[in-house]
């Protein structure tokens, strides 16, 4: 263990830390503890919306499993990864104002109230949270591994030692803080990622000769790695392309992501956020998963793909230096866990604790029970992670498209066509969610795509026919 390495992570956790007891005020002071602990009040800046979009969605998958798939497969993955560039333009875009005025207008403080106020029914609304509940479970697990394997990496100790570690950290901010700590340590979380991602890039080309060095050395290994279609040839242009849809477009319907389009404070915002967060998603995206492929030069050989970035940190970097670019990952990594904790305990508190067992709990009984379901989450969540795969991006990625092939339509359609209704919702929703993990199961690249595909077109279908199908009869109701 180099205390080099490690003091700037003790000093980045504590930073970590101080704002989430700062945050834990206006928690403590606010009038409606709901809208702060789950919504942050409805007060985000534009830099801080386009950050948290950035470092929700930039998660252990993107900083660890993605330059670890990198790693394997070439400048191939670079190019499918690119797809992630839109993310933080199409959710804004497409669900933008409108989206934040009717979330206003019907006090949505969740993205399951939205979807009850809209469609005004149980069965939507139980489906809804269920969904986030077990996919997210995924995607939470994949985050709490990738924060135990650098932890591992950087202090040398068990990976059990480090997943308690980790898990404890998290479990204490965002317990005390809420939404508003999960924003601003985004907001700081973002802006190091942003410059870290940049060092450690520069570090790597100057430690590999300079990139023609490294390309020719990639090229002798297996001229494969240069091309668009990976080591083994597997990246059709088919696969390449169905990922615009689960990294891109399909975005949309994550609602960690969606939640931050109901967060912000005026359009101005909005529109900063647009911006600055498309500029800096694409910027961080290519700078990791390049750091992926200029690696393995440098450092052949490494069998868990996971490890590949602190790894090649620690290799082509000074101790202390590394220490500081290896906060980029962790904060990744806690920036995404904190958002999907506070996701998946409003979806069990608020959309079925207060709307079917007790609607007229107090604000004292609600906090108590926020805070205890938050604590139980990650108690779960840590037995999850205690049997880790070899790459945590395809947990992160199985989540993503169970939740856009639930969610995707019923919220879009739900905010641009007025005659979708409940049985469309539900018909949509079980649709995609049935066909996915079908297809994720047992025809994982149907037509060489993506599995996410086939889901999105049918639920889509499925939406519309049965609208359509029962308008009279919700007319006549």
């Amino acid at each position: 263990m180099s205390w080099q390495v490690l003091v700037p992570l003790l000093v980045f956790l504590f930073a970590v830390f101080a704002v989430g007891v700062w945050a834990s005020k206006y928690v403590q002071s606010s009038h409606s503890f709901l809208q702060e602990y789950f919504l942050g009040d409805r007060s985000l800046g534009g830099f801080v919306l386009a950050m948290t979009m950035t470092a929700t969605y930039g998660s252990a998958s993107s900083f660890l499993g993605g330059p670890g798939v990198a790693y394997n497969e070439g400048l191939g993955w670079v190019l499918l990864a690119m797809s992630q560039v839109v993310t933080g333009y199409f959710v804004l875009m497409v669900l933008g104002k409108k989206f934040a005025i009717v979330t206003r207008r019907y006090k949505a403080i969740t993205l399951v109230d939205y979807l009850k106020e809209r469609y005004q029914s149980k069965w939507v609304v139980l489906f809804s949270a269920f969904s986030i509940i077990i996919f997210l479970f995924s995607a939470m697990a994949a985050q709490w591994i990738g924060g135990a394997r650098l932890i591992e990496s950087i202090t040398g100790l068990s990976y059990l030692s480090a997943l308690f570690i980790f898990a404890a950290s998290i479990l204490i901010y965002v317990m005390i803080g809420g939404f508003r700590a999960v924003a601003l340590t985004d907001a700081i979380q973002g802006s190091i990622m942003f410059i870290g991602t940049l060092v450690l890039l520069i570090a790597v080309i100057v430690a590999g000769g300079g990139i023609p060095a490294i390309i020719q050395d990639l090229y002798n290994e297996n001229p494969n790695l240069i091309t668009p279609y990976g080591a083994e040839g597997n990246l059709t242009p088919a696969y390449v392309s169905s990922f615009w849809i689960l990294v891109g477009v399909g975005v949309v319907a994550l609602p960690q992501i969606a939640v931050r389009a109901m967060s912000y404070k005026n359009a101005r915002s909005m529109h900063r956020a647009l911006i600055i967060g498309t500029i800096v998603v694409g910027f961080i995206m290519l700078n990791m998963h390049l750091v992926g492929v200029f690696a393995r030069p440098i450092l052949p050989g490494i069998e868990i793909g996971d490890k590949v970035m602190p790894l090649v940190a620690l290799e082509v970097m000074p101790p202390w230096l590394a220490g500081i670019v290896l906060a980029a990952p962790m904060a990744a990594i806690m920036s995404t866990v904190d958002s999907l904790l506070i996701l998946v305990g409003s979806a069990i508190v608020k959309d079925v604790y207060i709307n079917y067992m007790h609607p007229k709990a107090s604000n004292q009984l609600i906090k108590r029970v926020s805070i205890a379901v938050t604590g139980v989450l990650g108690v779960i969540v840590f037995l999850l992670a205690l049997n880790p795969p070899d790459l945590i991006i395809w947990l992160n990625l199985f989540a993503f498209g169970g939740l856009e092939a639930a969610f995707i339509w019923p919220i879009v359609l739900g905010l641009y066509w007025k005659n979708g209704n409940k049985y469309g919702a539900i018909a949509s929703m079980v649709t995609g969610v049935a066909l996915y993990i079908f297809f994720d199961t047992f025809y994982p690249e149907p037509l060489g795509m993506h599995s996410i595909v086939f889901p999105v077109i049918c639920s889509f279908f499925a939406y519309v026919i049965i609208s359509l199908f029962t308008k009279k009869k919700l007319q006549q109701v």
